[in-house]
C-alpha cells in the first residue's frame, strides 16, 4: 500500500510539473488553501473546470479547521449555496456517527458548530467529489514578491511557487487566478493596490472608523478622534478547550515564557476590572472591597457583570463532545489577542510571519499557564483557570494547538466597488442595506473588529475594539474585482474598508465570496473574456441554480420552489420588504407599482403574488 501511495505522489508531482520543469496549467490557478479558495474551486468544477489549490502548510480548510467552530453568521440563512453544504455535511457526520437524537447533533446546532478535525472531514469529503477536477498541493508557499508574477497586459500568465518539501521553485499557469489568501499575498504581488490599517472617519462617513475607544455595548469614550493609521486589528488562535479530564492536556509553561506580559491580569481580577459598560457603575471602594474578599480566601469576584475563571481571559462557545471554540475575551483588557506586534504581518515575508506566529503561540500559552499557575492571582481563580485544557483529540500534529494563526485583516485588494460599513446598515423604509443588482450573496454579522493597541494607562478600554449591529445585506460582485489585473479575483482580500472588512471578513462569507468567484471564472473561460466582462446574470443564474441566496428573505427557504424567481425579481425591486409573501393574496398598490416596473398589464384579483410574480417573470426573462 505504502507503495503505490508513492507511485500517486510521484504521477501527481509529474503532472504538475514539479519534476520535469515545466509549467502545470489549469482552468483555476487557486492561491490558498482557506475555505473561499475551496469553494471556488468545487464552484469551478460543478461548472467542468480544473483547478490547483495552492496552500502553504500541511493543512486546507483555514480557521474553520483551526479552532472557529462557532460559525459567525448572525442571519442563519442569509448565506446557502456552498456554505451551506459544509453545514449540512457537519450536521449529516454527526447524525451518522452518534444518531439523531444524541447529544453531539444538539449541540451541534443544525451544523454551525463542529469540531476541528470534524470540520475536516466535511471539506475533505466536499472535494472528493471533485477529485477529477481539483487538483490540492501542499507546502507550497507564493512569496509576494512581483518576480514571482509572469504580467503581461494586465494579464497574468503564471506564477511562480516555493516547494517547501523539495526547496525547488514550481511554475503554474491559468486562464484565472484567484487569491483566496488572508493576507492578499498573490493581488499585491500581482500589482493590485491595496490598503492597510483604518481609514479616517471623514474617508466615507463610517460608524467606527479610525481611532475608537470603547467600552462594550457603550457609547465611545474620550480620546476617539476617527482619525485614519496604519493600525491593524488583532489576531489570535481560536483555541479547541475542555474541562473533560479524559480529554484534557494542561497548558505547559512555553520556553519563551514573559511573565512581563501578563501581570497586569492581577490587578484586573482583584479589582474586577473588565471593559464592558458595567464597570462605568464600580467604584474605587467596591473594588477595593473586592480585593479584601479575594485576599481573605473569597472563592468569587463581587464585581457585577465581572467574568471569573478561564471567562476572565477567554470567550468559549460550547462545541459537541466536551469541547469549546476559545477565543479572545471581548470583555477583557488582556487576552488572546496580541495588539500591535501583528501590524507588519499583511506585507511581511513568510520569514517574519513564522516567528511571530510562534510568538502568538508562546503568548497565548503562557497567558494560560499564568492564569492557572501564578502565585499572585488568588487560589479561587487558579483553581477555576484549572479546571480547562487543550482537547488532546485535535490537532494530533501540532501538540494539540491549532495550526493557523487568526488573520481577521491583512491586505484590503481594491477592487471597482469598495464595500463600507454604510453597505451593511439600513438606509430603506423597510431597513434594509443598500440593494446591488449584481449581488453574488446575501451575508449577516455585525461591524466588529478587534482592539489594534494593547492597554493603555488611565484608558478603559482598548482602542479599536468595537461591535456594532447591522442587517442582512448584498455583496456586489464588483468587491472581488480588482483594478489593474484583468484575470484575477480576490474573494478573500475583499475590496473593503476596514469597517466594512469587519463584516465581510467571516468565513461563511468567504465561502460564498469563493463560490461567486469559481462560477464567474467559469463562465468568463466559456464566454471567452475576462472575469470583469462576464454579464452578471450568468453568474446569478447559476449560483441560484445552486441554491446560493442573492437577496434575503425571512420567510423562504432555498427548497421554494420559487426560490430562483423571488431572487431575481427581488434584485430588482419587486420584493422591498423583509417578507416575500408569496403565498398572500396581492393588493392594490403593490399590482401598481408592479405593472409600472415591468409595463406589463395585468388583472390581479383574487391572485396571489406567487402567481402574478410568476408571470411577470416569464415575461421580463
Amino acid at each position: 500500500m505504502q507503495k503505490i501511495f508513492i507511485v500517486i505522489q510521484f504521477l501527481c508531482l509529474l503532472f504538475s510539473g514539479s519534476l520535469t520543469g515545466q509549467t502545470a496549467s489549469y482552468d483555476l490557478v487557486i492561491v490558498g488553501g482557506t475555505p473561499g479558495g475551496i469553494m471556488a474551486g468545487i464552484a469551478a468544477a460543478r461548472e467542468g473546470k480544473t483547478s490547483v489549490i495552492l496552500e502553504r502548510t500541511n493543512n486546507i480548510g483555514g480557521l474553520p479547521v483551526n479552532g472557529l467552530g462557532a460559525t459567525d453568521i448572525a442571519t442563519r440563512g442569509a448565506t446557502t449555496g456552498l456554505f451551506r453544504e459544509f453545514v449540512d455535511g457537519v450536521l449529516s457526520y454527526y447524525i451518522e456517527k452518534y444518531g439523531k437524537n444524541s447529544e453531539q447533533v444538539s449541540v451541534c446546532n443544525g451544523g454551525y458548530h463542529f469540531e476541528p478535525h470534524v470540520a475536516a472531514i466535511v471539506i475533505d469529503r466536499m472535494l472528493e467529489t471533485e477529485k477529477d477536477k481539483i487538483t490540492v498541493f501542499k507546502q507550497r508557499q507564493f512569496d509576494a514578491l512581483s518576480r514571482n508574477v509572469e504580467r503581461k497586459d494586465g494579464v497574468i500568465k503564471s506564477i511562480r511557487i516555493y516547494n517547501r518539501e523539495t526547496k525547488k521553485t514550481e511554475q503554474y499557469a491559468g486562464t484565472v487566478f484567484i487569491d483566496a489568501t488572508y493576507e492578499g499575498d498573490l493581488g499585491a504581488a500581482a500589482g493590485v493596490p491595496f490598503s492597510i490599517g483604518r481609514e479616517g472617519r471623514n474617508e466615507y462617513d463610517e460608524i467606527g472608523s479610525g481611532v475608537l475607544y470603547k467600552l462594550w455595548d457603550s457609547p465611545e469614550l474620550e480620546g476617539s478622534t476617527h482619525a485614519a493609521d496604519n493600525a491593524v486589528q488583532a489576531y489570535n488562535y481560536r483555541l479547541c478547550l475542555t474541562k473533560n479530564p479524559e480529554n484534557r492536556i494542561l497548558p505547559q509553561k512555553p520556553e519563551g515564557y514573559k511573565r512581563s506580559d501578563y501581570i497586569s491580569l492581577i490587578d484586573d481580577v482583584y479589582l474586577g476590572r473588565y471593559a464592558g459598560s458595567g464597570i462605568l457603575k464600580v467604584t474605587p471602594e467596591m473594588q477595593q472591597a473586592n480585593k479584601k474578599y479575594l485576599l481573605e480566601g473569597g472563592e468569587k469576584t463581587s464585581i457585577p457583570g465581572d467574568p471569573w475563571g478561564i471567562s476572565k481571559i477567554i470567550n468559549m462557545v460550547a462545541l459537541p463532545n466536551g469541547k469549546t471554540d476559545a477565543n479572545n475575551q471581548h470583555l477583557a483588557l488582556i487576552s488572546t489577542d496580541l495588539p500591535e506586534e501583528n501590524w507588519k504581518w499583511p506585507t511581511a515575508n513568510w520569514e517574519w510571519r513564522d516567528k511571530f506566529a510562534k510568538r502568538l503561540e508562546e503568548y497565548i500559552t503562557g497567558l494560560l499557564w499564568f492564569a492557572q499557575n501564578d502565585k499572585e492571582l488568588p487560589e479561587a481563580f487558579r483553581m477555576a483557570c484549572q479546571e480547562w485544557g487543550f482537547a488532546k483529540d485535535e490537532y494530533l500534529d501540532n501538540h494539540h494547538f491549532p495550526r493557523q494563526v487568526y488573520v481577521r485583516e491583512g491586505r484590503r485588494l481594491h477592487g471597482k466597488h469598495i464595500f463600507t460599513a454604510n453597505d451593511a446598515l439600513p438606509v430603506t423604509r423597510e431597513g434594509r442595506p443598500p440593494l446591488y443588482r449584481s449581488s453574488i450573496t446575501s451575508s449577516h454579522y455585525a461591524l466588529d473588529s478587534h482592539a489594534v493597541r494593547k492597554r493603555e494607562k488611565e484608558k478603559l478600554a482598548l482602542d479599536g475594539f468595537f461591535s456594532y449591529g447591522s442587517a442582512v445585506y448584498t455583496v456586489p460582485y464588483e468587491v472581488i474585482l480588482p483594478w489593474d489585473v484583468k484575470n484575477l479575483l480576490i474573494p478573500v482580500p475583499a475590496s473593503a474598508t476596514h469597517v466594512g472588512f469587519s463584516t465581510l471578513r467571516m468565513e461563511p462569507c468567504w465561502m460564498a465570496l469563493g463560490q461567486a468567484a469559481g462560477v464567474a471564472a467559469s463562465v468568463s473561460i466559456d464566454r471567452n473574456i475576462e472575469p470583469g466582462q462576464v454579464n452578471i446574470e450568468d453568474v446569478q443564474e447559476i449560483l441560484l441554480k445552486g441554491k446560493t441566496t442573492l437577496f434575503y428573505f425571512s420567510d423562504m427557504k432555498i427548497n421554494d420552489p420559487d426560490f430562483e424567481i423571488a431572487q431575481y425579481m427581488g434584485l430588482r425591486g419587486y420584493l422591498p420588504g423583509w417578507m416575500a409573501e408569496l403565498d398572500k393574496e396581492i393588493d392594490p398598490e403593490t399590482s401598481i407599482i408592479w405593472m409600472e416596473k415591468s409595463g406589463i398589464s395585468f388583472k390581479p384579483e383574487k391572485k396571489s403574488r406567487r402567481e402574478i410574480l410568476r408571470s411577470i417573470y416569464t415575461l421580463i426573462k
